[in-house]
């Protein structure tokens, strides 16, 4: 049990779990990027650790940046982005690979991927630890999941409510 600010949470994804998932999305990257060299464009905060586990067992050369979206209020609700922070990196005809940490409307995501397509892209793709399809409203679909799940709440492993619970070696989801 993991209880942070005034809600519980319960184990929902091991270490081992996730360690092992993370190296057979490596392994397919590895595979499908074999004879290219993609930056990695890193969403904060929550991407922070599935993206280093997940660098950590690629074995391709690739090159990694990060950024921040900058957005109004409710944008997980709404996906009204502002601007994306921190990417000063050309990017035409380069090989992106966008690392979140959850998809759950894609909206906010679905905003991601025009600004970087308006920069022309040789091609985008989208890896995520965390997919909840029930959740989708925007027209995208993940090219290397680690898990769909529920339309829960989760936390850990990067992921957090309110700013906390981030630093868990596994995912907790709310209690019910």
């Amino acid at each position: 049990m993991l209880t942070i600010k005034d809600k519980t949470f319960v184990p929902f994804i091991t270490q081992a779990t996730l360690e092992n998932r993370i190296t057979q999305l490596a392994e397919q990257i590895n595979q499908d990027y074999k004879d290219r060299e993609p930056l990695l464009v890193v969403v904060l905060n929550g991407a922070f650790i599935f993206a280093a586990e997940l660098m950590k067992q690629l074995t391709i050369a690739c090159r990694v940046t990060f950024i921040r979206v900058s957005s109004y209020h409710q944008t997980a609700s709404t996906g009204v982005i502002r601007e994306i922070l921190g990417l000063h990196e050309p990017l035409e005809g380069q090989d992106l690979i966008l690392i979140e940490d959850i998809v759950d409307t894609g909206l906010t995501l679905q905003r991601v991927c025009r600004q970087l397509g308006d920069r022309q892209p040789a091609s985008i793709a989208v890896a995520t630890l965390l997919f909840k399809p029930d959740a989708l409203q925007a027209d995208l679909s993940p090219d290397y999941v680690g898990f769909s799940i529920e339309n829960r709440f989760v936390v850990g492993y990067g992921l957090d409510y309110d700013g906390f619970g981030r630093n868990t070696k596994e995912v907790f989801v709310l209690q019910e």
